[in-house]
């Protein structure tokens, strides 16, 4: 069962990417954390299936 979970910038970490599993998901549905690229507006989860996307108007990383 995915959901998608909007993220603001703010919730981004490091180099654009999220943490998942996110400190709303309930205990039991806990797996190794791994890191989302959501840089692009969007990244999936390979583990639960959960979708990451920025919400509109957000912005991460960069351009020098």
């Amino acid at each position: 069962m995915s959901k998608t979970v909007e993220v603001t910038a703010k919730d981004v970490q490091g180099p654009g990417v999220v943490a998942c599993p996110n400190p709303k998901m309930p205990l039991w549905s806990n797996h190794p954390r791994v890191f989302i690229d959501v840089t692009h507006g969007e990244g999936k989860c390979p583990y639960c299936g959960t979708e990451y996307k920025l919400k509109a108007g957000e912005v991460v990383g960069g351009h020098h």
